[in-house]
């Protein structure tokens, strides 16, 4: 239904999509996005400048689920056929963050620019291809696509088993029961979710660096993706995604799986506290075997497993030695909330201005300079541990055999590449 400026590929790399150009000013604060010509609203209204910032302003607002990757905008401005962007602070990877499907007014179902428009018949709802698209409506692979509302997980599964579904979107490592008969073709994206243990840096045994370099290295990483989470997240020692090329593989490799480490440490006795969310037993089983792990090197481990309000209020106040944590990262890879002074979810209160600095430059910068930054920043991280990564999970599409090939979902857009779907999966794809 919708678009936006940018689509981001399964590198988290930002595509041009309703923008075709930019420049950015020196000082890396002011960018300017020239539109792509001929896009029009699916009712025929067209795209320009001044609705683009209208529907930008609309997603950085409170409450937004896109205010937080939108909070250093200062101000958007638009004209006919561009829209400007001032920032409050450099961010080279701004078009990462401009995947915001771009509105045409508000409510329950504004309009958008896409390839479908949403339509009602007796109470049934289903995407219809628009004539009027920009690319063609004989590029489409159906006319009419039929959409199911159900409330529950088990409707959904029941339905799609029964082949009422052929597309379904759901989380394999998550707490859903999914009871398929597992006749089912699965297509995994990437995601910018990140499953990580938290140290309380202020007090404790997690003070010391040696000992968050040890806990670090001695987490079994292949066992918790490939056992716990059912071989669909890719395991991680660095906050930023494996497949990211702001990814530094070899600083990865030198946090590898060592247990040794932590054993020569001799902290046989010593207790530790580790924090975890009840209510998701993927995260209760991946702390349990954290906490075997630090018991196998002598550790005294005591896991206290709380409700989310009760977790949140734990860790908000410090009174952990370690929690386990869970993330959506903005695609971009800003790690100021988790890590800088007064980071929103610093809650190991992690304050190092070293740190904040090279978050500053690698938030700041743009082409090969980006990567170097990430490099250095992940350098000073992998030396520091003030967070020990696990896991980036990975979201899957689920599609009854034979009913579809050729998916490419990415992270905020499940139907990439449907253009290359088998026609029966909408019987009336017109050849």
């Amino acid at each position: 239904l919708y678009e936006g400026l940018f689509t981001l590929d399964s590198q988290f790399q930002a595509q041009p999509l309703l923008c075709r150009s930019y420049q950015v000013s020196g000082d890396g604060l002011t960018w300017t996005f020239q539109l792509q010509s001929g896009v029009t609203f699916s009712d025929g209204t067209p795209l320009t400048g001044e609705l683009v910032a209208q529907a930008l302003e609309m997603a950085r607002a409170p409450g937004s689920r896109y205010s937080v990757r939108l909070a250093h905008v200062s101000s958007i401005q638009g004209d006919e056929g561009s829209v400007t962007i001032t920032l409050l602070q450099p961010n080279g990877a701004l078009p990462q963050l401009l995947d915001i499907p771009i509105a045409l007014g508000t409510g329950d179902r504004p309009l958008g620019t896409g390839p479908y428009v949403l339509t009602q018949a007796d109470g049934e709802l289903c995407l219809t291809a628009r004539l009027d698209w920009r690319l063609g409506a004989e590029n489409l692979p159906a006319q009419t696509i039929p959409l199911s509302s159900m409330a529950r997980s088990d409707e959904q599964m029941s339905a799609f088993n029964a082949g009422e579904i052929s597309l379904l979107d759901v989380d394999l490592t998550g707490d859903s029961a999914l009871g398929s008969s597992g006749r089912y073709q699965v297509w995994d994206y990437h995601t910018t979710q990140l499953l990580y243990v938290g140290f309380n840096t202020q007090r404790g045994l997690c003070q010391a660096t040696q000992v968050r370099l040890a806990i670090a290295r001695a987490i079994d990483r292949e066992y918790v993706a490939d056992t716990i989470l059912a071989r669909h997240p890719l395991p991680a020692t660095l906050p930023i995604h494996p497949a990211s090329p702001w990814h530094d593989q070899e600083l990865a490799d030198s946090l590898s799986y060592d247990p040794s480490s932590l054993e020569q440490l001799e902290l046989e006795g010593r207790p530790l506290t580790l924090v975890v969310n009840i209510e998701n037993t993927a995260k209760s089983a991946t702390a349990n075997h954290v906490a075997q792990q630090l018991e196998a090197a002598g550790l005294v481990v005591t896991v206290k497993r709380l409700p989310w309000a009760e977790y949140l209020e734990t860790v908000a106040s410090g009174g952990f030695d370690l929690y386990l944590g869970e993330v959506y990262l903005t695609p971009d890879f800003d790690l100021t909330p988790l890590l800088g002074m007064g980071g929103t979810l610093n809650y190991g209160g992690w304050a190092s201005t070293v740190t904040g600095s090279l978050l500053t430059s690698f938030r700041s910068a743009q082409g090969d300079a980006r990567t170097a930054a990430a490099s250095a920043l992940c350098r000073h991280l992998v030396q520091q541990v003030p967070i020990a990564p696990i896991c980036f999970r990975n979201g899957t599409v689920l599609t009854q055999y034979g009913r579809a090939e050729g998916l490419s979902p990415v992270y905020g857009n499940l139907f990439a590449g449907l253009e290359n779907i088998f026609p029966d999966i909408c019987p009336d794809r017109k050849e």
